[in-house]
């Protein structure tokens, strides 16, 4: 049996480089759509097991495209874990050829272990996602410019104001169009998600966007893949505090606005947090345990499809 191929692609904003199973060397090409497709070309014979990318702030975004619509498996990955497997490899140098060989070999574990990549993002999942990711730029520019506002000369303020007026209009225009692109393509789901007290349209927005896998996953694994899994740091006899760690921290952000407004409007949150706190749990540490729950109870709801009720809420 021939010995299966696994590639390697560490990708930068105008080129690319790609190391291959039984290749000593790498080779580059231009990150564009000639590029795209002569790579395609030249991996179609060899039908490699996995081809694997790191997340590049979306440079990759294209090339990952254009190889999945060419019929082969491409995984994009977290860029930490590539590093910290190409360390614990003794790779402690990083150029392009490096980290290209490094998410080769990388790809063979992964494989090895039964690795699923996750399916990537369709049209309407990357306009939702552009425009929510959009729309947290805008808060925060607005933010920035209110501190400078607390503190800037008479002759500044108008300027700054201006701005600030600036942005409101944009944000209201893009708030129209998140509610026109969650009506038009995911209204069923933003209804069930936002029928949950403490769920507004922005979380809803957000979960649609960054959270695709809601619903499709059991309990641990979307708390994992969130990043509210309380993590163990034990050895030996040795017992240390858990914490949470890793996941998407744009998720966790909207879910930590929707748990603090649940812990006062939400009957099961409201009675959950409070039990907690009658325990003797700090008050952080109780919230986070309610963004524990509420996401269970999210997951929970678009799996089954059916909206918020306070006893099957109780019942997670």
């Amino acid at each position: 049996m021939s010995e299966p191929v696994y590639v390697g692609i560490d990708v930068a904003k105008r080129t690319f480089e790609v190391a291959t199973t039984g290749q000593a060397q790498t080779f580059s090409l231009g990150n564009d759509e000639a590029g795209h497709a002569q790579l395609c070309q030249l991996l179609a014979p060899l039908s490699p097991r996995l081809v694997l990318l790191e997340a590049t702030g979306g440079y990759e975004q294209d090339l990952a495209l254009a190889l999945s619509a060419a019929g082969l498996r491409v995984s994009v990955i977290n860029p930490r874990q590539a590093r910290d497997f190409a360390r614990c490899m003794g790779k402690l140098a990083k150029t392009d050829r490096i980290d290209a060989q490094a998410l080769r070999g990388f790809a063979a574990l992964l494989d090895a272990q039964g690795h699923e990549p996750r399916m990537l993002a369709d049209e309407q999942q990357r306009e939702l996602t552009a425009l929510v990711v959009r729309r947290r730029q805008l808060v925060a520019m607005l933010v920035a410019e209110r501190q400078r506002l607390a503190l800037a000369h008479p002759k500044a303020k108008p300027s700054i104001l201006r701005i600030m007026a600036t942005i409101a209009e944009q944000l209201n225009d893009l708030d129209g169009q998140l509610k026109e692109h969650v009506l038009a393509h995911h209204a069923d789901l933003a209804a069930l998600l936002t029928s949950v007290k403490g769920v507004g349209p922005t979380t809803a927005s957000t979960l649609l966007a960054q959270l695709p896998e809601l619903g499709q996953l059991n309990r641990k694994q979307i708390t994992s893949l969130v990043g509210l899994a309380p993590i163990n740091r034990d050895s030996g006899t040795l017992r240390g505090q858990r914490h949470i760690f890793g996941g998407r921290a744009d998720v966790r952000r909207v879910l930590f606005v929707a748990a603090l407004v649940g812990t006062r409007f939400n009957p099961v949150l409201k009675a959950f947090y409070a039990r907690l706190l009658a325990a003797g749990k700090p008050k952080k540490v109780a919230l986070v345990a309610c963004m524990h729950k509420l996401l269970v109870i999210l997951n929970a709801i678009a799996r089954t499809k059916s909206p918020w009720r306070n006893e099957l809420a109780e019942a997670v």
